[in-house]
This record gives C-alpha cells, sequence and structure tokens, in this order.
C-alpha cells in the first residue's frame, strides 16, 4: 500500500514538473528534518526516530503579460521514519493568479492567521510548536486566500473557508502584517490577525519580532474562544535566538491560560549548529507543564537538509 502510495504521490509531482518548458518558473524543492528522541508524553519514556515535517513540493508559474501570471504551488509532507501508513500527506496545494490586483489562491492553504507568526515560532514542526497549546495553526482545504499588493511595508491577507459540505460551517481568517518576517530587507515585524469560525474557534493574534546585537527576539499574544462551548483561552509566547559563529542558542516560552483553570506552558531550549547554508545538526529539550494532563518531556537530537 505504502508503495502505490509512494507511486501516486511521485507521479503527481511528475505531472506538475512535466510542462517546464512552458513555463517562466519551476522550482523544485524540499526538506528533510529528522531526530532521535526521548519521549514522554505522560505514560512514560521511550526513544523514537521521527520525522518532522519533512517535505516535498514544487512551485511554478507561467507569465501571460506584464501584468498578470498564473502561480501554483504542490507540496507533499514524507513521513521518513517509516512509522506511518500514509507516509505521503498533503500539504499545501493550490493555483491562482498574480498580478497588480494582488494574488488570488485556490485550493488547500495555511490560513492568513497561520501565516502571521511568521518565523516567531522557532521550534515550528518540533514538540515545542505553538499548535501543542493553542488552536490556530491550520491548514484548510476549500479554501479562497486574497492578499493584497504591498503598500510600502504593509500588506493584508484574507482566507475564505468553504463550508465543502452541508453538515460543515465557513470560516474567515483575516490578517494585516508590517515589515520582513524574516528580518532580512529591515529589522522590525509586525502582524495582527483574526479568525472566525475557523475550525470551531474564533482567534485574536498579535506577534512583533526584531533583531539587533546578533539577537532575534520574537512574541506572541492569543486570545481564543471556542464557538460551540464558550470557553476562553489567553496565551503570550517569546522566544530568542542568538547566532554565534556556526552556532544558534534558542529559548522559548509559551504559556496558555484557560478560563476556568487547566493552564498549561511550556519551556524548550536548543542548540543549531550549521554545517552548510542548508544543512545543520540540532538538539533541544522541551517541557510541558500542564495543570490537569500529564506533563511531557523531550530530548532530542537531529539533522536537517533543505534543497
Amino acid at each position: 500500500m505504502n508503495l502505490v502510495k509512494t507511486s501516486t504521490a511521485l507521479a503527481l509531482v511528475a505531472a506538475f514538473t512535466a510542462p517546464a518548458m512552458a513555463a517562466d518558473e519551476i522550482n523544485f524543492y524540499g526538506k528533510a528534518n529528522v531526530t532521535i528522541q526521548m519521549s514522554d508524553d505522560g505514560e512514560g519514556s521511550f526513544s523514537e526516530v521521527k520525522s518532522n515535517a519533512s517535505r516535498l513540493g514544487v512551485t511554478g508559474g507561467l507569465k501571460i503579460n506584464d501584468a498578470l501570471s498564473v502561480v501554483y504551488k504542490a507540496e507533499f509532507q514524507v513521513d521518513m521514519d517509516g512509522d506511518s501508513d500514509d507516509n505521503i500527506t498533503a500539504r499545501n496545494q493550490y493555483i491562482g493568479l498574480k498580478g497588480n490586483f494582488g494574488t488570488v489562491l485556490l485550493g488547500k492553504n495555511d490560513t492568513v492567521t497561520k501565516q502571521s507568526q511568521g518565523k516567531v515560532d522557532i521550534f515550528s514542526d518540533l514538540e515545542a510548536d505553538i499548535k501543542v497549546l493553542w488552536k490556530g495553526e491550520n491548514r484548510m482545504s476549500d479554501t479562497l486566500t486574497y492578499f493584497t499588493p504591498k503598500f510600502g511595508l504593509f500588506q493584508a491577507g484574507l482566507t475564505y473557508s468553504a463550508e465543502g459540505d452541508e453538515q460543515s460551517d465557513a470560516g474567515i481568517s483575516a490578517a494585516v502584517t508590517y515589515g520582513d518576517a524574516k528580518l532580512k530587507s529591515n529589522n522590525f515585524y509586525a502582524a495582527v490577525a483574526i479568525d472566525s469560525e475557523v475550525k470551531g474557534y474564533d482567534i485574536f493574534r498579535a506577534t512583533v519580532a526584531t533583531k539587533f546585537a546578533g539577537i532575534k527576539f520574537g512574541a506572541m499574544l492569543q486570545t481564543q474562544e471556542d464557538v460551540e462551548s464558550g470557553k476562553e483561552l489567553e496565551g503570550l509566547m517569546v522566544s530568542a535566538a542568538y547566532k554565534i559563529d556556526g552556532f544558534t542558542l534558542k529559548g522559548q516560552v509559551q504559556t496558555a491560560e484557560v478560563d476556568g483553570g487547566d493552564d498549561k506552558s511550556g519551556i524548550s531550549a536548543g542548540v543549531d549548529y550549521s554545517l552548510a547554508k542548508n544543512a545543520k545538526i540540532f538538539a533541544f529539550y522541551t517541557s510541558f507543564d500542564m495543570d490537569t494532563g500529564a506533563d511531557q518531556d523531550y530530548l532530542a537530537t537531529g539533522i536537517e537538509y533543505k534543497f
């Protein structure tokens, strides 16, 4: 069964890459991130090898004229540790138009609220990913996404998540960003985002990031409400990363204060060592303190390669 799914995924990638001669732009890319770790989910510790959102993808576009282009993306998550029966799964996959009016995308995509975090979650895709304690990290099917052109350093975005069927509800995600999320073209980034009934939650999220003296700082504030139950959560996350020679030292703290109790918090520390521009080895420790649930601890080391 895995062979069939793998063959199908490769055929899909080949289908996208086949018309390369006719396209103005086509890019094949990927990321392999695998750790060996000691994990304790509350039932006792165990060792495991874990693939952390490893992926393959292709992006491209066709220039129609100076004011209009077709753009597309097809990305697949690859389970490199071999634990899952579904070793090839869909990530963001869409097609759209880009021009002076902005960008319109149709398909499966991260909401603009999720995208608004930029690079502030420095343990994204690992055990300390902010999605462990917060809602809002949604990759939705049946979406229409619109990004305005940039007005100076400002840009706005909107995601409409269609019902898909008569038993589901539509949702809207909106965001306004300022600056460069990668902190390359300038040293400040900020974003404000909201979700309305996206996967059953209303969310407000504010994000800021900056760098000075070789240190990158980030912070996120989030409030969320379960639309059905009315239960509310307030959370704060702060992160910092300092690069010295080939090493990057990282730390992150996240809180989640739930209305009526059941507070949660997580703390992580890690170090990356650069082997090359697109390859690194790394290690991290993450600990979650749950009021009513089981505490969790993870100690890991791994390797990442991007191409």
